[in-house]
């Protein structure tokens, strides 16, 4: 029998790489706005998610007092998804992920505010050192990629508060596959309008990898929903960054893309800050429960 901590690194992982291959189609489908982009990527999910529901017999109705913390989540979650969109389409693929792979470390933050799980000095040290790490890739100046850099570490931002709702979602019994179904409803109709203004006449592979991206983002959705519902983001944050190796392969294999030295300095300080804390919460893990024991 696998303990909760265990699924929740199975279910990261999966997420990690389903959430690489959404970038990949992502930028597949060239130039095309990301309000169009996230349209499509949140169409699939909503509808894989309703069809869950369908068939675990799951009332569409959210459970008593979940409405705002579901609003928080969907909101934060259409503002990250609209960040990271515009990066990935700018950026060197590794770059705009690494940067949206902040998330774990601000829901750290966000976590002391929104559920009262309060870090240590080490944590909070740890947060300052990655956003150290993230300026090595954003390269603060007049660089034309600083701009974008940015809003791909805003994103970041945006898919921590995220992930701390959907944890805080999860202690208050509310179904995974409803927290799903309620963001990409929203962000669907939140892109509805600009799509119906603003619409791109779209080639069919174009549409092929929108539909791919949506697919994509629907298992990673559903991997990193189901493994914050069974462990908090300080035990598994860690193996998230596998999207980091993922999506620098995909994109030196598809794109030729290879990042420069800063980025793959920020990409070890980041990562490796990442690693020090997994461990140190494994070693504060057994000495609490040494301490309950004795």
């Amino acid at each position: 029998m696998l303990s909760n901590k265990s699924k929740a690194i199975g279910f990261i992982l999966l997420s990690a790489f389903g959430f690489a291959l959404m970038s990949t189609f992502v930028r597949l489908a060239g130039d095309l706005p990301s309000m169009q982009k996230s349209f499509f990527r949140n169409l699939v999910a909503m509808v894989v998610a309703a069809v869950a529901l369908r068939r675990k017999g799951v009332s569409w109705k959210w459970e008593k007092g979940n409405l705002p913390m579901l609003l928080l989540r969907a909101t934060c979650g259409t503002l990250g998804i609209l960040c990271n969109y515009y990066a990935i389409d700018r950026l060197v693929l590794a770059d705009a992920n690494i940067l949206n792979k902040m998330s774990p470390f601000f829901a750290i933050l966000f976590s002391l505010f929104m559920l009262k799980e309060r870090a240590n000095v080490w944590q909070y040290l740890a947060v300052l050192a990655a956003f150290g790490g993230s300026m090595l890739i954003i390269k603060p100046g007049f660089s034309a990629d600083m701009f974008p850099a940015l809003i791909g570490l805003l994103g970041g931002v945006f898919a921590g508060a995220a992930y701390t709702a959907v944890r805080a979602l999860s202690k208050k019994g509310e179904n995974s596959a409803r927290i799903v179904f309620f963001f990409s409803t929203f962000s669907t109709l939140v892109c509805l309008p600009y799509l119906l203004l603003d619409f791109h006449p779209m080639t069919w592979s174009q549409l092929a990898c929108l539909l791919g991206a949506g697919a994509a983002a629907t298992l990673g959705q559903f991997g990193v929903t189901l493994a914050y519902a069974h462990a908090p983001a300080k035990e598994i944050s860690v193996f998230d960054y596998t999207q980091v190796l993922f999506s620098a392969l995909l994109g030196f294999f598809l794109f030729n893309q290879i990042p420069d030295g800063l980025s793959v300095l920020g990409y070890i300080v980041i990562c490796g800050v990442s690693v020090l804390m997994f461990f140190y919460n494994r070693t504060l893990e057994s000495r609490e429960q040494a301490g309950g024991r004795s």
